[in-house]
């Protein structure tokens, strides 16, 4: 229990401090620096932290913070403004509603979920991550990314899980000057057999898209002569919670 209670103390100070040193975490605890380094990598290889992208000798917390949200997000300004929107476009759809948040370039979590009526729907748990390039709601972020950004992340590799996934440098890169022309992406069984979604994104002031709003379907529903509507639609939605966010 000693060992579990220092891994909780040691994530808290991470959030309080991040992004924050081994060595910084070493004075404030008063600790071995190995017992420390031990520590952070076994959070890390469980998701509850990270190392900081543009500086790998400094720790901040994960997306694996993410999938026990309910008492933390339900408070914040981003949870707050979309939970209406949300519902208002489930009711005028009546397909599954996803709140998707960017895990730096590490992919993208569900923070929350509105479901749809019918009995045959597509199903994300609250915490369920998913790769940037082979969804709807990654792409809509990739695309108000900087090009440093989007070029890290094909440099990585692009994993393919299906025939449809894009693993093409110069495909990404088409298929996100197209979303930022219309405004919203589409994903048609280019990450999971089956699963459709069409998805914008939610921007801060200053156009950093913080997180992301995507009708999902079965391919059994899927319409592409309502791709106009439903983009229509996810694009207002992710304005009006923008704009909530800021009023809240």
């Amino acid at each position: 229990m000693k060992s579990v209670t220092r891994s909780l103390r040691i994530l808290e100070a991470v959030a309080q401090h991040q992004p924050v040193t081994v060595g910084e975490l070493t004075k404030l605890f008063g600790l071995p620096k190995s017992t420390v380094q031990r520590t952070l990598i076994t959070l890390n290889e469980a998701g509850w932290l990270r190392a900081n992208r543009k500086d790998t000798t400094r720790w901040e917390i994960g997306a694996r913070v993410l999938a026990v949200r309910p008492a933390a997000l339900q408070g914040s300004s981003l949870f707050a403004a979309a939970r209406e929107p949300m519902i208002r476009l489930r009711d005028a759809v009546n397909e599954t509603i996803h709140l998707s948040v960017p895990d730096a370039l590490q992919g993208m979590v569900v923070v929350d979920r509105v479901d749809c009526t019918h009995a045959v729907r597509t199903f994300h748990a609250i915490g369920d991550t998913s790769p940037l390039h082979a969804t709807a709601t990654g792409r809509a972020v990739l695309a108000r990314l900087p090009k440093a950004d989007v070029d890290e992340l094909v440099a990585r590799g692009l994993e393919a899980f299906g025939e449809a996934t894009p693993t093409d440098a110069g495909a990404l890169h088409a298929e996100l000057d197209r979303i930022r022309g219309d405004g919203y992406s589409v994903n048609r069984n280019q990450y999971r057999p089956d699963v459709c979604a069409v998805a914008a994104a939610i921007l801060d002031e200053d156009g950093t898209p913080l997180a992301t709003i995507a009708v999902s379907m079965p391919e059994s529903r899927f319409d592409a002569g309502r791709l106009p509507e439903l983009g229509r639609l996810v694009g207002e939605t992710a304005k009006e919670i923008a704009v909530r966010r800021l009023g809240a």
